[in-house]
């Protein structure tokens, strides 16, 4: 059969629009969500953003505090008359005057190879010049404190002496003055809490002749 010529079709037909490369539809830009990083045109990565930050900048933290254990040994002291104390001041370095006294009971650390017995007598003697003996425990009292960027955990060994002999004289570079007090003025000396609940409790300024 002959083919028939163009003239007998009336209509001419165009290209669907999936066929041929002129038919293919163009891709719409889908908008880019806004929490999305923008793309790096010539590698494709996305530019990291640093997140604004709100409000004022929060305080950098303290830096982290050694704890550090102390043991000490002390006591109060008591006269051959059985009528004053022994007490140990220093200088109060807040006072502006620099003649403020701040009165407490003698004592020292525990150094390797003492019992807290020994401690105590040996740093009676050094800081006041006064030898004595122990009569009886009155308490362990513990604390803390902070020196030197470290936090201290004190814990006092104390005891009752009596006095057995040597000079009154403060230790040199530890002990600003020594004295020795009536027994009935001992706990309102004291300058710390500790210290005056300890020796009112224990009523170890209330001794008998």
């Amino acid at each position: 059969m002959a083919k028939a010529s163009p003239e007998h079709y009336p209509y001419v037909m165009n290209p669907a629009p999936s066929a041929g490369s002129e038919g293919i539809k163009k891709k719409r830009r889908r908008k880019r969500p806004a929490h999305r990083a923008p793309q790096n045109h010539t590698s494709g990565e996305a530019v990291a953003q640093a997140p604004e930050k709100k409000g004022k900048p929060s305080a950098p933290k303290p830096p982290y505090a050694k704890r550090v254990d102390e043991i000490s040994a002390g006591g109060l002291v008591i006269d051959g008359t059985k009528t004053q104390g022994l007490l140990i001041g220093r200088r109060d370095h807040k006072d502006a005057t620099g003649k403020r006294i701040l009165w407490s009971l003698p004592k020292g650390h525990i150094e390797e190879g003492e019992t807290p017995e020994q401690a105590a007598i040996r740093e009676v003697a050094e800081e006041t010049g006064i030898h004595s003996e122990i009569e009886r425990s009155l308490g362990v009292i513990d604390f803390w404190f902070m020196a030197g960027g470290k936090r201290i955990h004190k814990t006092v060994h104390h005891f009752q002496f009596k006095e057995t002999g040597g000079i009154l004289a403060p230790q040199e570079s530890e002990v600003d003055e020594v004295g020795w007090f009536p027994l009935n003025e001992i706990v309102g000396l004291l300058a710390y809490p500790d210290e005056k609940k300890l020796i009112a409790r224990t009523k170890a300024t209330e001794v008998s002749g």
